[in-house]
């Protein structure tokens, strides 16, 4: 397959047409799958905010200082009371904020980003990202993936990320076929979205380069069962369950 960022895009701002700055750029297929980070979504859609929106509460005051005493700094109460009105739920207080997100996505800090923000304080995460693909993918005929950076349990480092996806399905289903050695797979469901979202983080890269979509091209789904189920549900997740049974101790 090719991978090819999308470069002269302007900043994004609220109300801006991103399929249409997209399309001003580079012709696409209907086969290319198109890769737009969360950050220029959620600018599209409004979704800079300051921290005097988000006057602290008992429980972000509480949660603020826990952290800072963990690291030796004061941490805005403010802040922890954005992260608090963009969850489902806090899987984690301390030593930082795990949020699971309005639309099922776990992350820390909900996903709120406080850099390539240059009116605002903060940048939310797109309310619902599936929804905003659509949206795209309506407008360029084309498949959307809308993808974020997230940390990784067990390694260091982070790595793309779909939050929503639009188009084509989330995972294709392997269960059924046979390996070299003729026995039949039983378990293996691909995250494709994901694997794409991580392809497309390659070259539209992290900091100031200001390239947030990428265009995958020659990647064919392949004849395989979809899926769109990613985000695990509640009763099969044990790490979930693991995670609320455990708290911070300190050193």
């Amino acid at each position: 397959m090719n991978v090819f960022a999308v470069e002269g895009l302007p900043e994004i701002e609220p109300g801006d047409d991103i399929a249409a700055l997209v399309e001003d750029r580079v012709e696409l297929g209907t086969d290319d799958v198109v890769c737009v980070a969360s950050t220029i979504v959620s600018k599209a859609e409004g979704r800079q905010a300051d921290l005097a929106d988000f006057p602290a509460g008992d429980r972000a005051r509480a949660i603020a200082d826990t952290i800072g005493d963990i690291a030796g700094e004061q941490k805005d109460p403010r802040f922890a009371q954005a992260v608090l009105e963009e969850s489902e739920e806090l899987l984690l207080e301390a030593p930082f904020m795990l949020a699971v997100t309005r639309f099922g996505h776990i992350t820390v800090n909900a996903g709120i980003d406080r850099s390539n923000v240059p009116d605002s304080d903060l940048l939310l995460l797109p309310e619902d990202p599936t929804a905003s693909a659509q949206r795209l993918h309506d407008a360029l005929d084309a498949p959307v993936i809308v993808t974020d950076t997230s940390g990784r349990p067990f390694r260091y480092g982070q790595r793309g990320v779909a939050l929503g996806w639009a188009g084509m399905p989330a995972a294709r289903d392997w269960r059924g076929r046979l390996d070299r050695d003729g026995r039949e797979m039983g378990v293996t469901v691909q995250a494709v979205v994901d694997e794409l979202a991580a392809t497309a983080n390659l070259v539209t890269g992290e900091g100031a380069g200001g390239t947030p979509v990428a265009v995958i091209s020659d990647w064919e789904f392949g004849d395989f069962d979809g899926s769109d189920d990613l985000f695990r549900e509640h009763e099969d997740d044990i790490i979930r369950a693991a995670l609320k049974e455990w708290s911070y101790a300190g050193d």
